[in-house]
């Protein structure tokens, strides 16, 4: 028995926006996340990233557009814990290039000293707290530019507080340098800060309200 996840989901998100995408349990936003970020393909229906239609390259283009077009962050970090904070944070450019080059290892300290962690790059992931780990999480998802970053719940395992910082940080990147994001996220206290709110209900996009007025708080 098949089971229709996404039905009649159409939208485009514009180069700097910084949208929330809420809804129930099972409602469809795990499953479009995936197909936004290529790692699923759609049964039917095109997903277009950077004028490029993604429907109709093979499988490597497909790794290539993902590995330089996007960023994914996670609820759970899926940090490396034999690994320090700078190499997780190299390992997008270490895994295109093939070995760990001066120009990637400069970039990664960089993106951490940006994140508050310079005193922290050469800890392992498991000597940081979970808003660390958050942090080299972002740094990491931003390693090669991309024009979208899919963060999936980055708050969810986080105190206030901790929460607070991840969310001011993405919002720091998203003015800064440009990059898209879109949120997946329960916290209304998240969603309610974005400019742009995308709600989904049985697979199908119930509200798309922008609120150019929202800012952190």
């Amino acid at each position: 028995m098949r089971t229709r996840a996404l039905a009649g989901v159409s939208f485009t998100l514009q180069r700097s926006e910084f949208v929330a995408l809420i809804g129930p349990s099972g409602s469809g936003k795990s499953s479009l996340l995936n197909i936004i970020g290529l790692l699923d393909r759609p049964t039917s229906g095109r997903v277009i990233l950077d004028g490029v239609d993604t429907s109709c390259v093979d499988g490597r283009k497909l790794t290539e557009l993902r590995a330089h077009k996007l960023g994914f962050i996670f609820q759970f970090h899926h940090l490396l814990p034999a690994f320090s904070a700078l190499e997780n944070v190299m390992l997008p450019a270490w895994a295109d290039e093939g070995f760990p080059s001066r120009t990637a290892r400069e970039s990664a300290q960089q993106l951490l000293a940006a994140v508050g962690l310079a005193d922290r790059m050469h800890y392992k992931s498991t000597e940081l707290s979970g808003g660390q780990q958050q942090r080299v999480a972002i740094a990491r998802a931003l390693t090669r530019r991309p024009s979208l970053v899919l963060a999936d719940e980055p708050t969810g395992n986080l105190d206030t507080e901790s929460a607070d910082e991840v969310f001011a940080l993405m919002q720091r990147f998203n003015r800064e340098l440009g990059t898209t994001f879109l949120i997946v996220t329960h916290d209304t206290r998240i969603a309610d800060r974005c400019a742009r709110v995308i709600e989904m209900v049985d697979g199908r996009v119930q509200r798309d309200q922008r609120r150019p007025g929202a800012v952190a708080r």
